[in-house]
């Protein structure tokens, strides 16, 4: 049975400083730097936020030159765009492994190619979908194996924030179960059933210096 852990959840946002400036008045916390990544045109903020995972920030570098591909986390579609123009959006969460290609092949739905990543002295294998798509719209997380260590988030100042619990609400939350189980993600994520009420959606929520705070 392939094991994955949480590595990392994904917020867009359609400006990097108006993201940080956001997620500050929300948490409490001035989200560090992080880097930029050529191949997509994107660039981030990086917190960590408890049991090895961190959280991402990221947006669209307007310094970057222009993509020559669909970037990642459907940053290009337009009601991906739409939604992040309003304020920033939790979009999608990322699982590790040791075994990319294994959990890949195991995996009901599909999970896109495996690329190549570097930045500095960090290299890292993740699936990115050839049209820049996320899968199951971003309920379904993106997988990633980081050579030579475990990720990140140990390298991250620690500023106080915990992420308590990660929920997806899904129309079909049985199906969606049942994939993350195959790929040893089950565990990671609380799955109930969309309605009026909630959903379908993904929410954190994050403790925090000022308190607990949902973000979705």
């Amino acid at each position: 049975m392939p094991r994955c852990e949480l590595d990392h959840i994904v917020i867009a946002a359609n400006a990097l400083e108006d993201g940080a400036a956001h997620l500050e008045e929300m948490l409490g916390i001035a989200l560090p730097a992080g880097g930029k990544h050529p191949l997509m045109g994107t660039h981030n903020c990086l917190m960590q936020i408890g049991g090895g995972a961190f959280l991402e920030l990221i947006a669209i570098d307007p310094n970057a030159p222009e993509a020559d591909r669909p970037r990642w986390y459907a940053l290009d579609d337009t009601q991906v765009q739409n939604r992040i123009a309003k304020r920033p959006v939790l979009l999608t969460w990322v699982v590790r492994t040791d075994e990319i290609e294994d959990v890949a092949a195991a995996s009901p739905i599909p999970t896109g190619p495996i690329e190549e990543g570097r930045r500095g002295d960090r290299v890292w294998q993740i699936t990115i979908p050839e049209d820049g798509s996320m899968p199951e719209d971003g309920f379904f997380p993106t997988l990633i194996e980081w050579r030579d260590f475990e990720g990140p988030a140990s390298d991250m100042t620690d500023l106080g924030c915990r992420l308590e619990a990660l929920k997806i609400y899904h129309t079909e939350p049985d199906r969606l179960r049942a994939a993350l189980g195959k790929i040893g993600a089950g565990g990671l994520v609380q799955v109930e059933r969309a309605d009026e009420e909630n959903g379908p959606g993904l929410i954190a929520l994050l403790q925090s210096p000022r308190g607990l705070i949902e973000f979705s």
